[in-house]
């Protein structure tokens, strides 16, 4: 009696017949080629982008082990708000247009526009805003590492408090979430963000 396995031998000793493993980002250099990648291939996310002129628009782009990629456009005058990411660590790309970033780390607050095609990667803890203070829209990918379960705003950091930084190395591994020390005030400890689920607008 012949089997195709004594035909054509063990499929698992032939490694050259197997699919290839899919690899996934590990680093903070690998989610930021990612955040490019999908940069550069505009077919795959301008025809997703909508605007709201009431409030920002969002929506899952992808998913993968430990992470996820979000779309967001921006409208004149649109604002995050002040906000951290939880556990999360990120990287920011802005895809078209130009945002203005407001940041508070441990060693004082900056301001930078951030145009078509810059990045920022930021530990969890980081505090921002981001808003889109051009005349024309913009559109922004955000690749979070793991994946966004928490997003608190902030009504803003007390005068004279101490902020401590993240851990060096704290995105090194996507699983690795060591939280900053922050002295701020969340605006509603209730709140934490916008549902992570699509939005159909």
């Amino acid at each position: 009696m012949y089997s195709d396995v004594s035909i054509a031998g063990d499929p698992l000793a032939l490694p050259h017949l197997l699919p290839p493993v899919p690899q996934h980002p590990s680093t903070v250099a690998e989610f930021a080629g990612l955040a490019r990648s999908i940069a550069a291939d505009r077919e795959r996310w301008a025809p997703l982008v909508r605007y709201d002129a009431t409030t920002r628009w969002y929506a899952r782009l992808l998913t993968g082990p430990g992470y996820e990629v979000w779309l967001l456009s921006w409208l004149p005058g649109q604002s995050s708000g002040l906000h951290d990411h939880g556990g999360s660590c990120g990287v920011l790309t802005v895809l078209d247009g130009a945002l203005r970033e407001r940041a508070l780390p441990a060693r004082g607050e900056s301001a930078r526009t951030l145009a078509t095609g810059a990045q920022r990667a930021f530990a969890p803890g980081y505090l921002h805003e981001v808003v889109n203070d051009s005349l024309e829209p913009a559109v922004s990918l955000h690749v979070y590492f793991p994946g966004l379960t928490e997003m608190t705003p902030y009504a803003g950091p007390p005068a004279g408090q101490p902020r401590t930084a993240a851990a060096p190395g704290a995105c090194a591994d996507p699983a690795v979430a060591v939280p900053a020390a922050v002295a701020v005030r969340p605006a509603n400890p209730a709140v934490h963000g916008p549902s992570l689920a699509p939005t159909s607008k």
